[in-house]
This record gives structure tokens, sequence and C-alpha cells, in this order.
């Protein structure tokens, strides 16, 4: 399994915007990536201004397709407006996972 964490920080006006957009990528995502397995959007609990995506995809070349795929796209052409990011905070292959070898 392929994990990450990224933080996007959001103009305060927009948060409700960008928590619409990330869900929908997220639902449209898990719909229709069958390498997508986990799509989170999670509030920071101390700044209401930041935001993380907790992603989860079969392996590296899941998360690639999903990057190279329209839902990806759409979710940056309207969140880039507004939001700054992403922030790679996590990245990489769950240990002992076979499909990491």
């Amino acid at each position: 399994m392929y994990q990450f964490l990224v933080s996007f920080t959001v103009q305060p006006e927009h948060r409700d915007d960008f928590v619409e957009a990330a869900a929908r990528t997220a639902r449209d995502s898990l719909a229709n990536e069958p390498g997508s397995h986990r799509f989170e959007v999670i509030a920071d609990e101390e700044n209401p201004d930041v935001f993380y995506l907790n992603e989860v995809y079969a392996d590296v070349d899941a998360f690639n397709a999903h990057a190279g795929g329209p839902y990806f796209a759409a979710f940056f052409a309207q969140a880039s407006t507004y939001a700054e990011g992403p922030t790679w905070l996590m990245k990489g292959n769950l240990v002992g996972d076979k499909a990491a070898a």
C-alpha cells in the first residue's frame, strides 16, 4: 500500500469550497479508480485554515494513475485558486507490504 499525508492552507472564506472539492474528489476517486483505497479530508484541530488529505493507494502506480486522472486535475484547477499546497508531510509504502517490493 502506498500512502501519503499532505496539508493545504486555505483562505478562510473558501474553507467550505475546499472541503466540498476534496470530498468530491474523494468520492469520485474511490468509486472510479480501482487502485484508490482511502481518501480522507481532515480539519486541523488548532488552525481552521489547515486541512489534510490522507490517501491510500494499492501502490505507487495506482497513485500515479490518480495523479494523471480527471478528478485530480479538477481538484487542483479549483483549489489552487484559494489554497496553498500541497505540503508533503509523509509518503511511502506500508512496511511489510508485498506490493511495495
